[in-house]
Order: structure tokens, then C-alpha cells, then sequence
């Protein structure tokens, strides 16, 4: 050879390096939109349609997103994951639609309305209720496309042209005629309970509309005289209770103790004190500066006894000189709520504005007063007015100096009062502002009240031709028949509730106890509202007896106006015709309250699911954790309650995207991700292999550092997907190799396609998509791109194309092809369908057409993989002993290594010589001996292998750079090449 580098052959145009358009960079952010363009000309979602008519159903029935505002990090987890789901089980083989929906009515749009009317200082509620509430279905209908676009934008199919809204007259229709089964089969009642509720927005709220954020309140004591009592040595004393709400004091009505606690009088500056044992000392620390202890220090025990002792005496309120309600005594009564906790162990009871002040005053003949408005203030005819106008949530009303304790301090009733009580309080999730709980009157669907006998008749559904997907599995402890309605006779909602979580699958399993807990401890069910915007409680009250009407006639013509008219129908109804003439109007009442949305959506199941896929019931619902208080339970309960049974099979629960420190997002932290944003600059495919990526099961952070990790992994595939396509770019069925002629190498490859087959598949059947991403991941990056194509890319490169091996690397790459861009075809759904179109393009269709790899059983070998993890052990000791060379510039690459490999055992030796390992290594030169000799290179924990490494005496092929004894001269080539060049 010349020793002129000019002059030598250049045989760069011989060598068959791979061929592809596909380019490097992705430009997903550009490319997506013109995918999802031809998506929707080409009707994607109903070309998958008709492909898997008549295969088994799966449904995953999408839980409704509310119609307002851009959509949020949450939305873009919850919809990702739904639609990584619903893809798999198409890929499956399923027939599993997907049909997205919005929650349309409730307080948020309602209340973006009024803003706009008082903005123009408008009164809403003069305002033609028809024209309101078509505003604010105008409002719900600009979000509702809005969102779709969003949606569809992070590359979710579904039936976007055709969404569930519960604003549509037939959902409308639906939700009335659910709540008339409560109502025909006795589960419906209307009574006065504190509920909670928003003096800001005027209107009852469920639990699932309300947050708790940390306040600082005013917390005060305040003595109540005794004036009666079995106990002489109290007749006189000052009974204390403590309180952080200050405005219940002008409608306490009694006091509560435990009849189990200690409690003790002291005589401390000249008066005589009650309170519990326990708290006594915290008690008189906070009293330190009252003027009734300024009297004297110290103080002596009048009297102790257990609160049973107490049974009989009777107290008068600090402002009883008024008069009238506040002139009535205030009985001491038994708690068993009462505990010593904090306070001062008796706690004052107003059964306006708490559950178990209620409860008990009810049990004793005391009734609410009703003294709070809906806006949150006094009565104007209230008897105590201290407060002017001012919301009893407001803190001018509550402060030390403020109208209330003025008035207490003014009586010689306040012993202590402080503003600097830190605690959690509850506040409307919509407006942030705190809430109350008052007593209004209510409607309720009961927990505790025995099902009447119209649900147990119930006529079943006729069983369908295909079972859905769960059912073709093993069922999980006792099922009620999925095809029509459960047995309730006698049974309570809440105990056919709690027979149904036990029925249901819960991912993961620990949100079983969660909800359990949640349904086992609920209170009765407030399900109206008293706003405009929403399903009208479509009931007739009779005037006389408080009882409403029951009667079918009457309610199917009640929901024919629903049908024909939606909701609007209750308010321009002519109610006389629709109750026919069997009843005057004049003896009824027309009831105006709406339904809470959060029935609405638990009704979702009886106008969505049942109509579409008659006879079955949803696989799977899918949403955030929260949603054990929500639409899970809303649904669970409303589904109980009509059909004795849950409205799905199984219940997956995620977590909340958090930012990248785990905190909640929010604006006016500034720590807000926006999908869309990343959507514009990187691509959804990033975004959904984020989702898939991420152990969901909790919550997840995201942040930019985050985001670029998901980045590089994508970066990563998408380079493997390039690879295999250049490879592949004019492999056509000649070259085919049967599996008996595949080497070893690629029968191993053949034999991880069949382990990842399993494992894929027992991971789409657990919902854990992490662990199906990483084990993809793991095997294009570790097992193809880092030994597999490094091993062969030589063969691929230098080999003639009539090589068997090189034949054989190409036949089980275009299996490898096949089946990783089909499991990837549910997580990156634009990146696998160019990859598709780039190798088939106007001959493959869409990839999302295409069924999930069929994977031989025979490629599965352990025997086969044992070896191969031996030899991959063997190999990573020769390349962890080259590296070090290489950083040194010893040698420039592993084809300038002689190796020393030094092997104990016979076996590894015997391994070692029934392969090509110097081509597996990837050296020049390869000498196996039995015992090392010197210091020669180990790895920990790949026991019995040395390696010693010194670069190689022989000349390099001019084509194929490896250096061989038969290369005489460097530039020379070696009889492969020669014969390839040559012919």
C-alpha cells in the first residue's frame, strides 16, 4: 500500500450503510398538527371502529372534565393516560370506543356569568331565568370546544365530533329520570340539616366542592351561667366553652358534654369555673389577662365529677337580657362527640351550623332557628344586630374588638379572646372564599333508609352478543349480575354501596380502603342547589303534607318536556298540564332547586354507557384521587341507588402533576406548567412519554429539568426507530430467513421479543405503563442499539447482501420493527405513525389500524438466554478493560485491541469457543486462556473473567477497518471485503 493517504481506495461508496428520509430531528411541534389533520380527513377513529366491529368491548368510560378554561397539567395526565388505555386495548384486538364528555352545568360557569352581569351592574336575578341560563350554556359550549381542541391537539382519539355533554336535552332528560327513580322507590327526602355552604356564592356545597386552606382565626372562651343544677356547688358558676367561630354565640341554644369526662369547678378571682379536668390549666393560661382572674391568683377545687353528673343542669346565655331567644335556658346535655383533645371540654351547640350540635339538639327537642341568611347575615329581624350587615364569615365580626365580643365582654361573659388560631378551614373550591355550615332546608338522597321495592323489580338487560374485557377474565370475589340490576330488597344505599367496592377492582388496590372509608362514613347525600344553571329537581310537593308526588303518569310527562325542551322545560312548563287532571297545581308546590352537578355526573353511566353498549357495564373509570369523593362516589352512589350495583368493573385512580419541588401548581406562585406550552415547543409525543413514563399510582412532578430527561429518552427511540428504518430500507420477502437458519445471536434477539411480549402484556392488564415504557426502553437502548446493532452493524455495513447472517440480522430486524412500533403506537402516537408512514408509506395505512405482535411461542429459550447473559457478562469485562485505553488514546477503537481473555471455568471456555466472540467483542484479536497471568482487568461481580488489553500487531481493512492476519498492508482488504468489492 502507498504510503500516500491520497492515493489509497476509497471504498466508502461499496460499504451498505443504512438509507432513510427519516430525519434525526423531530420537529414534533410542527409535524403533530398535519398528522392529526389527516387523522381527522381519514376518520381515524371510525376507520378503528369498523376494524374491531364485533371483537370483545372494552370501555373505558371517560370521567367529565369541567367546560372551563384552558386545560391544565392535570387534564393532560388524566387524558393521556385514558387514551394510552383505550389505544393498548385497540392494539389488544378490543373493540374499546372511546366517548369523551364535559360537565356543563354548576356554580363555576354560572358564576362567570354574574360576573359579567355585575360588571355591568346588573341584577341576575331579574334576568329572565331562560335567558340566563342559555347564557350560560353559551358559556359552556365556547369551552367545550376550546377543550376538545386541547385534547385533541395531545393526540387522544375519541369521538370528538359527537362528545357527552350533560347539558344535552337527552342527558338532561336522563339525569331527571334518575332522580325519579330515588324519588318513586322512597330514597328521597326533603328536611333542615347544616350543610355546608357559601354565603358568597348562596348556595350548598358537596364535600368534592370544597378545599381546606390554612386560616388564622379568633379563638375565644366564653362563660355561660348556671343557673340550675342536681350539683349545688355549680349553681352560680360559669360553665366555659371555647370557640374559633365567634358568630355562633348569638345562636347557641345548649351545651354539650362527655359523659365520661372529668371535669372540675375552681373558685379562681372571686368565680367559680367549669370546665374539663384535662384542659382546666390551658384554659385559665388563656384567661391570664381577664379581668376575672385579676382579682387573685391561684385558685381552689369546688367540686369534680364525671359530665354524667352533670345530666340536668342548666345554663342561660350571656346575652339572655335580651330577651325573647336569648331569655330561653340552655340545657346541658350528653355528647359523645366531646372529647379533650383541645379546648375546654364542653363545647356550646348551635344546630344551625353544625352536624353534631344538630344532631343532638334535634334528639332533645330543640330545632334550628335559622337566624343566617344565604349571603351569610343576621336576619334582619333578628333578635341580636350587633353586627350590622356584616357576612358572619367576615373577620371585623369575629375580632376581639368586634360587635360579638364587645357584647360578650360588655355581659362579663368573654373570659379570653385572641386573634391567633392557626388551623385548616374549609373554602369553596370555585370562588376561594370560606364556607359555613348552616341549616337550610335540603333535598337528600338517604344513606341509612331501606330501598323500596321498585329497583329489586327492576327487569334485567338482555344479555349482549360479546362479553366486555373484564368479564372474559376471572372475576374478583362476589359480582352482581353486570347485565341488569342487583338484588336490594331491604338493604340500605350505603350497604349496597359498600357491597359494590367490595365487587370492584381498585388500581391499586389501597384506593379500596380510601373510598371504603369514605361511603362508610358519609352523611345523607345534599343533592340541591339553590342556583339557576343546572337539572331542575323535577318533583311536586304536596302543601298540606310535605310529601311529594309519585305518580309514573305524572313523571313521563315530566321528562317527555325534557326531552323535547331539555331543563328549560321545568321553568316554562304549564305544571297544571303536566300533572294532569288528577291533581290541581294549587295544592302544589313546584320545587325550583336545582341538582348537584356532582349527580349529574354520577349519572353520566345511565345516558352514556347503557344506551351506546347495551348490557354492559364500563371496564374501567379513570380519573385523579380526589375523585374517591367525587365522580368515583358520585357515580358508585348513584348507580347503588338505582341499579343496586356499580357502574364499572374496576377503578383506576392516579395522582396530581406537581411541580418539580412536589408542590401544587398555581399562578400566583408562578410554578404553573402549561401542556400547552409544552405541546407548542416540543411536541405532545414528549408529554405523553412523560405520563407513561411517571409512577402515576402517586403523584408526579414535572418541571423543565424533568420534561428534558423525557426528551433525551424519546431522542433515544426515536434514533432506534431511524436506525431500523435506514437498515430496513430495501429489505423486501427474498432475503426472509426461517428461524431453524437464524445464527444465535438473532434467536436470542427472537427470544427477548418474546419476554417483552409477556411482560407488555401483564403490564397493559396491571394499567402500569412506567414499567411497560422502561421495559421497552431498557431493550431498544440496552439490548438493540448497545449490543445487538453494535454486534452486527458490521455484517449489516460489509457483508454482501446475499450473506446468510447479514440475511438473518435483517429478518429479525424487521421483526424487531414490527413489533416495537406497535407497542410504542399507544404511548407516542404521532412519533410511531410517521415511523410507519416512512417505511410503508400509501401501502400500510395508519399504524393505529394495526393488533398487537403476534409473538411464537417458540422463541421463547431460557436455555438460549442463560448463555447469551453469560456471553453479554464476558463482554462487558473486555469493554470496560478497552475504555480506559481508548480515553488514553492507546488505542483509537475496539478493533485496534488485541484481547487477553482469561476464562476459570470450562464452561465459560467452552461458551466462549462455540461463538464468534472476537466479532461479538468487537476486537481485531482474541486469545482465550484458562488461568490469568499479571494484573489483568476484573469487574465486580462478574466472577471468574480477566482481561488484559494491548493493541493489535495487524494491518486494517481499507473497507471494513478491521484489522485481520490476512490484511498484509494497511488500506489492503480483507477477503470479505475483497470478495464483495470484487465479486
Amino acid at each position: 500500500m502507498s504510503d500516500s493517504a491520497d492515493q489509497a481506495p476509497d471504498y466508502r461508496a461499496t460499504v451498505f450503510l443504512p438509507k432513510t428520509d427519516f430525519p434525526m430531528k423531530a420537529g414534533l411541534a410542527q409535524k403533530e398538527p398535519a398528522i392529526l389533520a389527516e387523522w381527522e380527513t381519514a376518520d381515524l377513529y371510525g376507520q378503528v371502529r369498523a376494524k374491531r366491529n364485533g371483537k370483545p368491548r372494552y370501555i373505558l368510560h371517560d370521567g367529565p372534565p369541567y367546560a372551563n378554561g384552558d386545560i391544565h397539567m392535570g387534564h393532560a395526565l388524566n387524558k393521556v393516560l385514558k387514551d394510552i388505555i383505550v389505544r393498548s386495548k385497540t392494539l389488544q384486538g378490543f373493540d374499546a370506543p372511546y366517548i369523551p364528555g364535559w360537565d356543563c352545568h354548576g356554580l363555576p360557569i354560572e358564576w362567570k356569568v354574574e360576573e359579567q352581569y355585575r360588571a355591568k351592574k346588573l341584577d341576575k336575578d331579574a334576568v329572565d331565568p331562560i335567558a340566563f341560563r342559555a347564557e350560560c350554556r353559551a358559556y359552556a359550549e365556547k369551552w367545550v370546544d376550546v377543550q376538545r381542541g386541547q385534547f385533541k391537539r395531545l393526540g387522544v382519539l375519541g369521538r370528538w365530533d359527537d362528545p357527552y355533554l350533560t347539558m344535552k336535552y337527552e342527558a338532561e332528560a336522563v339525569i331527571a329520570g334518575e332522580l325519579l327513580k330515588f324519588a318513586e322507590t322512597g330514597q328521597l327526602y326533603r328536611g333542615a340539616k347544616p350543610v355546608m355552604w357559601s354565603p358568597v356564592e348562596k348556595t350548598a356545597l358537596a364535600e368534592a366542592e370544597v378545599e381546606y386552606e390554612d386560616i388564622t382565626s379568633t379563638q375565644i372562651d366564653v362563660g355561660f351561667e348556671i343557673v340550675d343544677s342536681p350539683i349545688k356547688e355549680l349553681i352560680g358558676a360559669h360553665a366555659v366553652i371555647w370557640t374559633t367561630t365567634p358568630w355562633t354565640i348569638p345562636v347557641n341554644q345548649a351545651i354539650a358534654y362527655g359523659p365520661e369526662v372529668e371535669y372540675v369547678a375552681v373558685r379562681a378571682g372571686g368565680r367559680v369555673f367549669l370546665a374539663a379536668q384535662e384542659l382546666l390549666n390551658s384554659t385559665l393560661q388563656r384567661a391570664e389577662s381577664s379581668p376575672w382572674l385579676s382579682e387573685g391568683s391561684g385558685w381552689t377545687v369546688t367540686w369534680a365529677g364525671k359530665g354524667s353528673e352533670l345530666a340536668g343542669t342548666i345554663a342561660r346565655h350571656p346575652m339572655h337580657e335580651r330577651g325573647g331567644f336569648f331569655a330561653k335556658p340552655r340545657p346541658f346535655l350528653p355528647g359523645e362527640f366531646v372529647t379533650t383533645d383541645t379546648g375546654t371540654g364542653l363545647v356550646h351547640m348551635a344546630p344551625d351550623h353544625g352536624e353534631d350540635d344538630f344532631e343532638l339538639c334535634k334528639a332533645n327537642g330543640i330545632d334550628p332557628v335559622f337566624a343566617v341568611r344565604d349571603d351569610g347575615r343576621y336576619r334582619e329581624d333578628w333578635a341580636w344586630q350587633g353586627g350590622q350587615s356584616l357576612s358572619v364569615i367576615n373577620p371585623k365580626l369575629n375580632a376581639p374588638e368586634g360587635p360579638i365580643c364587645s357584647d360578650l365582654r360588655e355581659a362579663g361573659a368573654l373570659l379570653a379572646a385572641s386573634y391567633d388560631y392557626k388551623h385548616s378551614y374549609p373554602h369553596s373550591w370555585r370562588s376561594k372564599a370560606k364556607i359555613i355550615f348552616r341549616c337550610t332546608p335540603q333535598w337528600f338522597i338517604a344513606m341509612d333508609r331501606a330501598i323500596g321495592e321498585k329497583l329489586v323489580r327492576a327487569e334485567p338487560v338482555e344479555a349482549p352478543a360479546e362479553p366486555s374485557a373484564l368479564a372474559l377474565r376471572q372475576a374478583q370475589g362476589e359480582r352482581p349480575d353486570s347485565l341488569g340490576h342487583s338484588e336490594t330488597g331491604g338493604k340500605t344505599l350505603r350497604q349496597i354501596a359498600e357491597r359494590a367496592i367490595k365487587q370492584t377492582r381498585w388500581v391499586p388496590e389501597r384506593s379500596r380502603n380510601r373510598i371504603g372509608t369514605m361511603v362508610a362514613g358519609r352523611p345523607d347525600w345534599v343533592i340541591s342547589r339553590q342556583r339557576a344553571w343546572g337539572v331542575p329537581i323535577a318533583l311536586y310537593v304536596n302543601r298540606k303534607t310535605g310529601e311529594y308526588l309519585r305518580d309514573e303518569a305524572v313523571n313521563a310527562r315530566i321528562l317527555e318536556a325534557f326531552k323535547a325542551g331539555g331543563a328549560d322545560a321545568w321553568y316554562t312548563a304549564d305544571h297544571q298540564e303536566l300533572l294532569g287532571n288528577s291533581y290541581s297545581l294549587d295544592d302544589y308546590e313546584v320545587v325550583r332547586d336545582i341538582l348537584d352537578v356532582w349527580f349529574d355526573s354520577g349519572s353520566t353511566h345511565a345516558f352514556v354507557v347503557e344506551p351506546n353498549y347495551p348490557g354492559l357495564i364500563a371496564d374501567l373509570y379513570v380519573e385523579g384521587s380526589d375523585q374517591h369523593r367525587g365522580w368515583f362516589q358520585s357515580s358508585l352512589l348513584e348507580s347503588s341507588g338505582t341499579r343496586g350495583r356499580a357502574p364499572y368493573q374496576a377503578v383506576l385512580t392516579h395522582g396530581f402533576a406537581l411541580d418539580g419541588q412536589g408542590r401544587k401548581m398555581s399562578k400566583s406562585v408562578g410554578n404553573v406548567v402549561d401542556p400547552l406550552k409544552i405541546m407548542d415547543q416540543s411536541g405532545a409525543d414528549i408529554l405523553r412519554l412523560w405520563v407513561a413514563s411517571t409512577d402515576y399510582f402517586d403523584d408526579v412532578r414535572i418541571s423543565n429539568e424533568v420534561l428534558a430527561g423525557a426528551s433525551d429518552g424519546y431522542r433515544k427511540l426515536r434514533n432506534t426507530f431511524r436506525y431500523l428504518l435506514g437498515a430496513l430500507s430495501d429489505f423486501d420477502a427474498e432475503e426472509w430467513t426461517g428461524d431453524e437458519e437464524l445464527p444465535e445471536l438473532e434467536r436470542w434477539v427472537q427470544h427477548r421479543l418474546a419476554e417483552l411480549d409477556a411482560e407488555l402484556k401483564a403490564a397493559v392488564e396491571a394499567y402500569e405503563f412506567n414499567r411497560y415504557v422502561t421495559a421497552l426502553s431498557t431493550f431498544a437502548n440496552n439490548d438493540l442499539s448497545a449490543f445487538f446493532f453494535d454486534i452486527r452493524k458490521d455484517v449489516l455495513y460489509c457483508d454482501g447482501q446475499a450473506s446468510p447472517v447479514r440475511q438473518a440480522y435483517r429478518t429479525v430486524l424487521d421483526q424487531v420493527f414490527h413489533a416495537l412500533v406497535r407497542w410504542f403506537a399507544p404511548i407516542l402516537v404521532f412519533t410511531t405513525e410517521e415511523v410507519w408512514k416512512s417505511r410503508f408509506d400509501g401501502v400500510g395505512g395508519s399504524i393505529h389500524l394495526e393488533s398487537w405482535p403476534v409473538i411464537p411461542e417458540g422463541w421463547r429459550n431460557d436455555e438460549l438466554a442463560a448463555r447469551w447473559n453469560r456471553l453479554r457478562d464476558i463482554r462487558f469485562v473486555v469493554t470496560n478493560a478497552i475504555e480506559p485505553l481508548r480515553r488514553e488514546k492507546v488505542i483509537g477503537s475496539s478493533l485496534d485491541a488485541k484481547v487477553t481473555l482469561a476464562l476459570g471455568s470450562t464452561e465459560d471456555r467452552a461458551l466462549v469457543a462455540s461463538v464468534p466472540f472476537a466479532d461479538i467483542a468487537i476486537v481485531s484479536e482474541l486469545e482465550v486462556v484458562s488461568t490469568r497471568e499479571g494484573s489483568m482487568h476484573t469487574v465486580e461481580g462478574v466472577e471468574g473473567v480477566g482481561v488484559h488489553v494491548e493493541p493489535t500487531a495487524r494491518h486494517k481493512c481499507g473497507r471494513c477497518w478491521r484489522k485481520l492476519p490476512e490484511v498484509v498492508d494497511d488500506g489492503a482488504l480483507c477477503d470479505r471485503c475483497g470478495d464483495v468489492v470484487h465479486g
